[in-house]
């Protein structure tokens, strides 16, 4: 449902309630956190887990649910392995047959940390990588059919003559794991920017087989046009085949001047996509101070940045944006104040019975790991958990072994299991 419809549909509702928050498309009455909650618990008898102002507090959310959720626990108890440490900021953790773990570093160095928490040394052969603020080497996946190819999957900051891009390659392990070989780039995006942010990126491959990978639009005023613009990847999800050529039927493959590769548009700075159990793709970005979204991903649609959008600029001006408008996707969930989200997992795993379709999301501002209930592609709780350790968490993922792993955003940063408290 397209964010005009939602907001006016709940717009109407809260009228008829009687409710202060008096929506337009545009300029809200400003919103205490108590009646934000409220709203958008839909009037509902809960405790709301986010009781802290809003940044945006002038802004209502466009329907029940879509923010401050109830504050829910499972009661699971867990144990926390620090399985090594010593990683300098690790972006990307991806479990391997047998119980060892690939862990991207993000200056641009590739590792596996054995099950018992051995530190490999750097794997060879990865392709020139531009480190700078936010780039660097980024995320990694295996191929589904790694168990016969040994082929895995990386995402990087490329550097380029012009600037430098977020761009993705593929290569085969070498048996002893040391190693890379048949190393190619299969896809860049364009265009290239002379700057530091935003480069997205995650990948996961769909039921369908294809490579889903999420793009920044680079951060910068002049640059955050292109997320609208369907010639460009910047602030886009896009779908490619493993060789990275462009399937028939993506949305856009009929279109004139438009990248085939594209998916979906309008996206800020996407740092986690996660398929569901049955084979749907969700989102998750990070957005403006108080605009962190949730995104349930559908082919050909507009979720809106940098034209629709939630929160304001983190200088605390407002932004020239409206929270909803025809055509483009309302964000399914939102944070005001943000997380800042990084990596994102379903569990299906039998470990944890009682958290069996959840939503993981690694939660660097405030240093935790967020849990979220969605029931019929909505929000109805969230947990935060880890929150005592503080330490930002860049990634999570789910093992073979139905434990959680995750990797903390710090030079000193570390790779953790959460599994059934013995």
């Amino acid at each position: 449902m397209s964010r005009h419809h939602i907001a006016r549909h709940f717009c109407s509702a809260f009228f008829v309630a009687g409710s202060l928050a008096a929506c337009s498309g545009a300029v809200e009455k400003a919103v205490d956190s108590t009646t934000l909650a409220a709203a958008s618990a839909g009037g509902g008898a809960c405790t709301p887990l986010e009781t802290r102002e809003a940044n945006a507090n002038e802004q209502a959310p466009a329907m029940a649910g879509q923010t401050r959720a109830c504050g829910v626990t499972a009661g699971v108890q867990f144990d926390v392995t620090v399985v090594a440490k010593g990683l300098e900021f690790p972006w990307a953790v991806e479990p391997l047959p047998g119980g060892d773990l690939l862990v991207t570093e993000k200056p641009g160095r590739l590792r596996v940390v054995s099950a018992t928490g051995t530190i490999g040394e750097p794997i060879s052969g990865l392709p020139k990588i531009f480190v700078k603020g936010q780039g660097g080497l980024l995320d990694v996946a295996l191929s589904p059919s790694f168990d016969t190819d040994n082929t895995i999957f990386w995402s990087y900051s490329e550097p380029r003559a012009n600037g430098n891009g977020t761009a993705i390659a593929r290569g085969v392990l070498s048996a002893d794991r040391k190693r890379l070989s048949e190393v190619k780039t299969i896809f860049r995006v364009v265009p290239s920017y002379d700057g530091d942010k935003h480069f997205g990126s995650r990948i996961a491959f769909g039921p369908d087989g294809m490579l889903y990978a999420s793009f920044g639009e680079r951060s910068d005023d002049p640059m955050r046009k292109y997320a609208q613009m369907k010639d460009s990847h910047l602030g886009k999800i896009i779908r490619i085949q493993p060789d990275g050529t462009v399937p028939s039927d993506n949305p856009l493959v009929n279109e004139s001047n438009a990248k085939p590769e594209i998916w979906s548009i309008g996206h800020r700075n996407p740092q986690a996509l996660a398929f569901d159990a049955s084979g749907a793709l969700w989102g998750i970005e990070h957005g403006t101070n108080g605009g962190d979204e949730l995104n349930f991903i559908e082919k050909g649609k507009n979720y809106g940045w940098a034209e629709v959008a939630y929160g304001e600029e983190y200088s605390g001006r407002a932004l020239p944006t409206v929270t909803a408008r025809e055509g483009t996707e309302q964000p399914v969930y939102y944070w005001d104040p943000v997380i800042a989200p990084s990596g994102a997992q379903w569990y299906s795993g039998d470990a944890f019975p009682a958290w069996k379709g959840n939503l993981f999301v690694g939660g660097m501002k405030d240093k935790l790991l967020v849990r979220l209930v969605v029931e019929n592609n909505k929000v109805t709780g969230e947990e935060h958990l880890l929150s005592d350790r503080k330490q930002r968490v860049r990634d999570v993922r789910q093992g073979p072994d139905g434990a959680l792993y995750l990797v903390t955003d710090q030079k000193d940063g570390e790779l953790w299991r959460l599994s059934p408290k013995k």
